[in-house]
């Protein structure tokens, strides 16, 4: 499965992914999804927003078990990010299929479109839509780097966009997801773990900083007259390291667009994009809130003018205990001595986005050097293993007699 998906959508230059929303790449994603499921005699569905469900068993009995992650990408992307959780539960299930289990609920196993956001700016679209935390209306209104609207990339793709919304009927036919992920930290690399259960996930969003100046010739405008907007923007990228320091959080501004981005132009406008994300939602408010303040005062200071926009926020996911704690119990099981960490995180998950509808729960497995989002993203084989392992042993003692 891994030598099968590992072409797909990869960059000659950067060695990196880009698997975006309905684009070619995703289309051959879902076609490798398909077959993993034809080849397993599992009944292959496409839901009203794009998601790809593959089940065992009879969907409308309800109560199902349902595991899988996501296959897009962000920008030049490893190739752990969310394939690992999807390629592990085929895995998963052919591990429990040689142990000869007896299912006694329906699983599935999905694979949820535009996860990361890549593309029209919004993580997690396809979950965020089928549980209902994103309207049709806003939906339509998303729109690509060349202005691409998200219905004109789904028609393009095949996909009917007058279909997309709501669906309070799928969700409750589930009684469990699970989702595995490859790790976007060292904390078990740090604990000598291989396997991990996620206890919650922390409060994290998205703000779009617009700083406003006036665009002048770089070569003969006085430094004196200028109305720079570079220069608020650069100083208040600091100010969000330094505020995320003092605070233990995290804030990063890592995209940008320059108007009228010309080498000798001074620009007009310069746009920057605030993610941030903290333990708890008290630390994260402070941590933004500082940022903005300090952004105020740099533009006043260079005669600019700023808007700040939310432009997505996710509150802190506390995984059910009930179900966490269950997960937490059957992955020990299979060695009485073996403990297992259970661990926050700053990124966010499908998983996540569905917890508010549905009893959720992740699992993590061993990233030795913590990088993610980015080529040099890794797990080793044996940690790998070591989650399917896991998961297999996790679907059996909820799916399974």
């Amino acid at each position: 499965m891994w030598r099968q998906l590992k072409p797909i959508g990869r960059h000659p230059a950067s060695g990196g992914y880009r698997r975006f929303a309905w684009t070619g790449a995703d289309t051959d994603c879902r076609a490798w999804f398909r077959a993993q499921a034809q080849a397993r005699g599992l009944v292959h569905e496409l839901d009203r927003n794009g998601n790809q469900w593959a089940w065992l068993g009879d969907p409308s009995a309800g109560d199902a078990v349902v595991t899988g992650s996501h296959l897009d990408s962000v920008p030049d992307g490893g190739a752990f990010d969310g394939p690992l959780g999807v390629v592990s539960s085929f895995a998963a299930l052919d591990e429990l299929r040689g142990r000869n289990a007896r299912f006694t609920r329906p699983l599935a196993i999905v694979n949820f479109g535009d996860e990361e956001g890549a593309r029209f700016g919004l993580a997690c679209v396809g979950s965020r839509l089928t549980a209902g935390k994103l309207t049709v209306e806003q939906a339509h209104r998303l729109t690509d780097a060349d202005g691409i609207t998200l219905p004109q990339a789904m028609e393009a793709a095949g996909h009917d966009p007058d279909a997309i919304g709501a669906d309070p009927e799928r969700l409750a036919r589930i009684g469990a997801f699970v989702e595995l992920h490859v790790e976007q930290g060292r904390a078990l690399d740090l604990t000598g773990d291989q396997v991990g259960v996620a206890s919650a996930i922390w409060p994290h969003g998205r703000w779009r900083f617009d700083f406003r100046g006036e665009a002048n010739h770089a070569g003969t405008t006085r430094l004196v007259d200028r109305r720079d907007p570079m220069l608020s923007y650069a100083q208040t990228v600091l100010a969000a390291r330094r505020e995320a320091e003092l605070a233990g959080a995290v804030a990063t501004f890592g995209k940008i667009s320059v108007e009228p981005n010309g080498v000798n132009a001074i620009p007009s406008l310069v746009r920057g994009w605030l993610d941030s994300r903290a333990a708890d939602q008290t630390t994260l408010d402070t941590v933004v809130h500082g940022v903005e303040k300090a952004a105020r005062e740099y533009a006043d200071a260079h005669g600019i003018h700023l808007d700040v926009v939310r432009e997505s926020f996710t509150p802190v996911v506390e995984f059910e205990h009930a179900l966490r704690d269950e997960i937490t119990r059957i992955v020990g099981g299979r060695d009485s001595g073996l403990r297992i960490p259970v661990l926050g995180t700053g990124a966010g998950h499908d998983a996540g986005i569905l917890s508010g509808s549905i009893p959720t729960a992740m699992l993590f497995v061993r990233n030795p050097t913590g990088v993610s989002h980015s080529p040099a993203e890794y797990a080793a084989e044996d940690d790998c293993a070591a989650g399917v392992t896991a998961l297999a042993d996790v679907l059996e003692g909820l799916a399974c007699k």
